[in-house]
């Protein structure tokens, strides 16, 4: 799985590169007091998960606001027009948004262990034209697919440390959603208008971060491998996303940051006996891979005294600078991304 050997490279890079080849006298003046902690200011961007480890006896709890539009069609690099897609199936998709709510919990039982749970709800909303020119809207809400991980330190030296994600998604989302469409009352959604993957998922990941004295910097790989198909008898693809982010420090409280995040998606094994590929493109489970890639702005704000101390509120927003879609498929548009998070235990 090329997924495995992209994050065991990155890990090898990491890990070997010459910021953790210092020498003996900056190891002596790490264990006086300049060892990054287990928990540090955060200031990564709200839209990296998994990105920090905590201190032993540390909870963070966490809210996370997600919206994603997605207008037009494109099939390669190159935009399609509503007559294109028309011309080789019967319905267009034309506009798709893509709503969620994720409850978030963190505990870290040690310094190099943290685990954490996500629980998403999910609104999709798309947008179609037929043949005939009839317009109409599908939508699906629900419960999406809860994920569970495990942050394990893997090395932590001066104000720098990698940590392996082990994350596992449990299949909670709906894969059987329906909506009335010119066809029939109750017509079973196609893929991208479900609410899960309808099986067990695997994400492998490695992330490094570091610490200056305004300035944190890091980078995450991140893998969501298919344990087989569901029982609608398809699996999604597989996909990869890697980050690389860089933020500032403006006053005691205030941060900035900037973000690249690349996206890899594949094609889905197999295929659901309810939906036909002939009628949309978002049937057809060979017209869904996929590269993107993101540049992201974010600010954060840190609460440092009385009732504001532990808490955080950061937003995101990202816009691709490079699609390329193995389509008919609706290129995305932006996204934001907006958080709380709030700092409990150990000191805090």
């Amino acid at each position: 799985m090329k997924g495995y050997l992209i994050c065991f490279l990155a890990a090898a890079v990491i890990i070997n590169c010459p910021a953790f080849s210092v020498s003996a006298q900056h190891d002596q003046q790490s264990h006086q007091g300049n060892e990054m902690p287990a928990h540090h200011k955060q200031n990564v961007p709200v839209g990296v998960m998994g990105d920090h480890t905590h201190q032993a006896g540390e909870w963070m709890f966490s809210y996370r606001y997600m919206f994603m539009e997605m207008d037009g069609n494109r099939d390669g690099a190159s935009g399609m027009g509503r007559k294109d897609v028309l011309a080789e199936f019967m319905v267009a998709p034309e506009e798709m948004t893509m709503e969620m709510h994720m409850l978030g919990a963190m505990y870290a039982p040690t310094d190099d262990i943290t685990v954490m749970v996500m629980v998403p709800y999910i609104r999709l909303s798309m947008d179609h034209v037929n043949r005939m020119g009839v317009e109409f809207t599908t939508r699906a809400q629900g419960i999406g697919d809860i994920k569970a991980a495990c942050l394990y330190v893997l090395h932590r030296r001066g104000m720098q440390q990698v940590h392996l994600n082990a994350g596992i998604s449990f299949p909670t989302g709906s894969i059987d959603e329906k909506d009335d469409t010119p066809a029939g009352k109750d017509s079973k959604l196609p893929y991208p208008m479900q609410l899960g993957s309808g099986a067990y998922d695997f994400m492998p990941g490695i992330t490094y971060v570091g610490h200056g004295q305004d300035l944190a910097w890091g980078a995450q790989a991140v893998g969501t491998i298919r344990s087989g198909r569901n029982g609608e008898g398809y699996a999604l693809g597989d996909r990869l996303s890697v980050t690389a982010w860089c933020s500032r420090d403006w006053s005691e409280s205030l941060s900035a940051s900037v973000r690249l995040d690349g996206r890899f998606r594949e094609n889905i094994d197999g295929d659901d006996d309810d939906l036909n590929p002939l009628i949309v493109p978002t049937a057809d489970p060979d017209l869904r891979s996929g590269q993107r890639l993101d540049f992201a702005l974010g600010l954060s704000i840190n609460g440092s005294e009385g009732w504001t101390k532990g808490h955080r509120l950061a937003i995101e927003y990202a816009v691709p600078v490079y699609q390329y879609l193995d389509g008919p498929q609706l290129e995305t548009d932006w996204t934001l991304i907006a958080g709380w998070q709030y700092l409990w235990g150990a000191g805090h």
